[in-house]
């Protein structure tokens, strides 16, 4: 069930990029028209990544680690910091030059190793953004359906940075990939969540439990 899941989000995020823009040469990475306006406006990108670090983080320390509700939250704030970290390590290795900074369009996808805060590769919203919705997803997905939903908060970030110039379609593929893949090993870790087993008591009892 799991590891059909995965297939399936992989496919809609695949899927929805190539709707977005087709490519105009063989290959998936290539420099889309630039567009930043309605739902693809940089505010609304970062309503929803820091809106769901909020969330996370808040709904971690407010419910604790003694519900289902509360050590999924946890997961959550195990998967996004995991992922980001590798995620940096990556930018930082790889240093691939973003569409925008690549030269006139089309642009060029293979300018990889050039150092000088050149980060595209992968992205790193898009990794955030998965890493901390697919804990729920693979908690309650099965039991509520309806919870695969958030599967397009990655699908929508992923579009925006590639509408944005700042990613190409094979750094949000990357990212999406990161951020469930870290989501889903730390899910099923029977020591997790990790960051939980080193905080006070009264976090692991939760701040609403207090009141």
């Amino acid at each position: 069930m799991l590891a059909i899941m995965r297939v399936q989000s992989f496919a809609v995020v695949l899927l929805a990029l190539l709707a977005a823009a087709p490519p105009a040469r063989a290959g998936i990475d290539h420099m889309v028209p630039y567009d930043s306006s309605g739902i693809w406006k940089r505010s609304n990108q970062e309503i929803v990544e820091y809106g769901l670090i909020a969330t996370s983080v808040g709904g971690a320390l407010w419910e604790g680690g003694e519900s289902r509700l509360g050590r999924t939250f946890w997961t959550s704030v195990d998967s996004s910091v995991a992922a980001g970290l590798v995620s940096q390590l990556m930018k930082v290795a790889f240093s691939r030059v973003r569409p925008r900074d690549s030269g006139p369009p089309p642009g060029n996808p293979n300018l990889w190793f050039k150092g000088n805060g050149n980060e595209s590769f992968p992205s790193g919203e898009v990794t955030a953004v998965s890493s901390i919705v697919t804990p729920f997803m693979l908690e309650y997905g099965h039991d509520h359906p309806g919870v695969y939903a958030l599967a397009l908060l990655p699908v929508y970030d992923s579009i925006a940075r590639v509408k944005a110039q700042a990613h190409w379609q094979t750094d949000v593929l990357a990212g999406f990939a990161l951020g469930s893949g870290t989501a889903w090993l730390i899910h099923r870790s029977p020591n997790s969540p990790f960051i939980l087993q080193i905080m006070p008591h009264s976090i692991y009892v939760g701040i609403g439990k207090r009141f």
